[in-house]
This record gives structure tokens, sequence and C-alpha cells, in this order.
């Protein structure tokens, strides 16, 4: 488990997870298939065979949300961005990149690859269909699914509403206008939001009239309002804390052990006393490593006053350092990636400060004092 999701499998590199919200869909979709469309469309099958076709036709309409994804995240690579992994969700898909595209052709390149291959996905389910429906009338139905239902979800992905494939698209289209990405990334989630409210609104007329449907219009449409909104708050904070030097927030006077501390010192004199979470080993002014709560937790507290630091230390190998001259929106992507809230900072070997979200959020709320 990792945040509420589950690692499956790693295609082309990338770790593909399911988040446990996407239970709830694929239950929903197996009973709505099998209890509803399935019955409609053939009402002489025997009632095993709905639930067999419907539990096969939503494995594979989530594998083709899967391909679709993984056709954004080959584009991306290929384009030397890193994706981190692939989630399937109680929404469909996402891929969790680890940068911003670096231009806006490759923007567009990434966005419009998905519902070209939905689009794809639906012909080739199309064709299936003509050639199984008058052999086995079954496997023809999940074909014929397959075909409708992948043709609108590439549909549905190119209305011009970010995050969607279609407010990609026209965010690129008005970054290669204009030259300048957050002045597209502004338009392009204003025009989401915008269209996040109307699927709201329009899903809740439809639940006043007693269209149950209603409800998920409402529930995509405040998916994608959420989703637009933390993309607008994640630009504006890139462009709070880009170029603006690490060492200028740094805690140059961090507290540092040796090698040879017992974990007993550092748990009473730092962890507890000072609650310092994460304390830099070093030898001089070379950092050996890090030592942090989880290390000494795992120490049994009979064995505080033998066990020296060196003993469970990360070592300084494994430790993900940044710059004094890197900028902040580098080292607030550095922790998230790494899963930290704490980088050394090093320049030429020397440990020079420690660096945490906690100064991060102290810059910027002295930023949001001053009013810049």
């Amino acid at each position: 488990m990792n945040g509420g999701s589950i690692h499956l499998i790693k295609l082309f590199g990338i770790p593909i997870r399911i988040h446990v919200s996407w239970l709830i869909i694929f239950v929903l979709v197996t009973w709505t298939l099998a209890a509803g469309y399935f019955p409609s469309q053939y009402p002489h099958w025997a009632p095993l065979l709905y639930w067999v076709v419907g539990l096969i036709t939503s494995f594979c309409f989530f594998a083709s949300v899967l391909i679709h994804e993984i056709a954004h995240s080959v584009v991306a690579v290929s384009r030397g961005m890193k994706v981190r992994d692939i989630i399937l969700f109680v929404f469909g898909g996402v891929s969790e990149l680890g940068e911003e595209p670096g231009s806006a052709a490759t923007e567009f390149l990434m966005a419009v690859v998905g519902p070209a291959t939905s689009f794809l996905l639906s012909l080739l389910a199309a064709g299936l269909w003509l050639l199984t429906q008058h052999v086995n009338e079954p496997i023809g139905a999940i074909f014929y699914y397959l075909a409708l239902i992948n043709v609108m979800l590439a549909i549905f992905n190119m209305i011009p509403g970010f995050p969607l494939d279609g407010g990609r698209i026209f965010r690129s289209i008005l970054w290669g206008i204009t030259g300048d990405l957050d002045k597209a990334t502004r338009w392009a989630v204003g025009l989401g939001i915008a269209i996040a409210w109307g699927l709201i609104g329009l899903g809740i007329v439809m639940l006043l009239f007693g269209q149950i449907n209603g409800l998920w219009f409402a529930l995509i449409g405040w998916f994608l309002k959420n989703a637009a909104q933390s993309t607008f708050d994640r630009t504006r904070l890139k462009r709070m804390l880009q170029g603006v030097p690490v060492h200028q927030v740094m805690n140059a006077g961090c507290a540092i052990v040796a090698p040879e501390t017992s974990i007993g010192t550092v748990i009473q004199d730092l962890i507890l006393a000072r609650g310092i979470r994460c304390v830099p080993v070093a030898q001089g002014d070379q950092l050996l490593g890090l030592i942090t709560v989880h290390n000494a937790r795992a120490v049994p507290q009979e064995q505080w006053n033998s066990v020296q630091v060196r003993d469970v230390m990360v070592p300084a190998s494994a430790v993900k350092a940044i710059g004094p001259d890197n900028d902040l929106w580098t080292a607030m992507e550095e922790m998230t990636e790494e899963g930290v809230n704490q980088l050394p900072v090093i320049q030429n070997g020397r440990l020079l400060g420690m660096v945490g979200r906690d100064a991060l959020m102290g810059y910027l709320r002295m930023r949001a004092e001053l009013g810049v």
C-alpha cells in the first residue's frame, strides 16, 4: 500500500497502481452491466451469463483506461520526462508526472495521444464485434460495449476543461501562441473550472428531475473542479518558489551529531526535547548520513544507550541532497518525490545546513503577510 494505492506491476518501467477507490467503481460498473445494461439488450441470456460477461467487460473497460494512460506515459518518457506512476481510481486513471512538459509541442503530443488511443481501441473493438456478433453473441456483446465506451471516453476527454486531455491540448495551444506557460495554465484552469461548475449544475438539475445519472455528472464536475484548482494552486506555488535560492531559507545552524553518538542521546536531547525529526550525522563538515525518528524507533528502548547512530543511520549514499543555489521549487519537488520533509544542503561535499517543508511554508507565510 502507498497512499491508499496497491502496486500491481511495472509496464515500460512505470509502476501501475490501483487506488482503493477503484474497487468501488469496478463493483458498480460490473453491477450496472450485469443487472441493467446486458439484461435490457439481451433478455434471453441465463442469469449467470449476465454476471460473467459483466465481470469480463469491466476488466476490459479498465484495461482500456489503463492503455489510454500508458499512451500518455510512453510519449512523456520518449520526450525525456519522468512518470512516477499510473493510478487507476474511482474516476478513471491518471499518469503522475514528475515534472511539467518542457514545451508546448510535448504537452500537445502527450495530451492528444490519449483520445487518439481510445478512438483506435474503439475501432478495434468495433471490428472484432463485426467478426464475432454472429459467431458468439456474448463475446460480440463485450466488443460492442467496448467500442461504444471507448469512443465515449475519447469524446469526454476532448472536452476543453483542464486537466482533461482537451484542456491540456487547449493549454498547449495557448502556450505555443503566448510563450507563457503560467498564463496558459491560468486560462486553461479557468475554463476547466467553468466547465466543472457546468457539469455540477447539469447534474443537480437532472437529479431534481429524478434522473439518477445526474449524480455522476455532479461527481465528475466536482472532481474536475478540484483537480483544476489543484493545478492552479501548484502553478501559483511554483511561481513563488522558483528563483529563490535554498541558502536563503535553509537552517545553517541545524543540530548535527557525530556517528558515535548513542541513539538514547539523540532521542532524549533532540527528538523529544526539541522536536527534531531528522538529524544530520557528520564528521567535521562531511555528511555521513541522516538519523530519523523512524530509524530511532526501530531500536528497542533497552538498547538506546548501547546502539550508536552509525549503526542505524541512513548512509549519505542513500540520502537525497540539494545544493545551496538550487531554488525552493526544486527543493519542494525533491522532497515530494523522495517522500521526505527535509533535505541536507551540500556544496562540494560539505554539509551547509538543512532545508525543510516548514522553512518553505514559513517563507510563503511571510510573503503573504507582506503582500508580495
